[in-house]
């Protein structure tokens, strides 16, 4: 089977993470089903790795209030990753209101931790939608966005 890990981590969403109620289950038991579903041992373990450390950072980030007029830079290894659709979709995501810095940084964080050579606008989709979903105070942003990745409509409108 040739799954990333982000389908391992749409598969948590879909299954652990949205809300919806579910017994607890340990990691152990976790990575037994993951690997039943389809999933390879390197595949869990990175994504289980990728979801500890977007926690942590979560927890440890603080970022200082940002002036409205600010602008972000990427850097070279980020443009590679993400490219100018991607960028743009995390622009409209921002001036739409569903991202806020803080969140975007986090996003940017965690789509470069992904182990590929590029990340895809629908695997980015899935970033957001996981950074938010952690987020306390962006429940809305995290709705808008998980109806935005479960709608037929493009992201972006021309």
């Amino acid at each position: 089977m040739n799954e990333s890990m982000v389908d391992v981590l749409i598969y948590l969403y879909e299954n652990y993470l949205d809300g919806a109620t579910r017994p607890d289950i340990d990691q152990d038991e976790l990575e037994v089903e993951l690997s039943r579903a389809g999933f390879s041992n390197a595949e869990i373990s990175h994504a289980l790795i990728w979801l500890d450390e977007l926690a942590a950072r979560m927890d440890a980030t603080e970022y200082p209030p940002r002036d409205a007029g600010a602008m972000r830079v990427y850097t070279a290894g980020e443009c590679a990753k993400l490219d100018i659709e991607a960028r743009g979709l995390l622009l409209f995501l921002e001036q739409s209101g569903i991202l806020d810095a803080l969140s975007r940084e986090l996003v940017i964080d965690r789509a470069m931790a992904l182990q590929q050579s590029a990340v895809s606008v629908e695997e980015l989709k899935w970033v957001v939608l996981l950074v938010l979903m952690g987020r306390p105070g962006r429940e809305s942003a995290h709705s808008q966005m998980e109806e935005l990745i479960y709608s037929d409509a493009p992201a972006l409108l021309h």
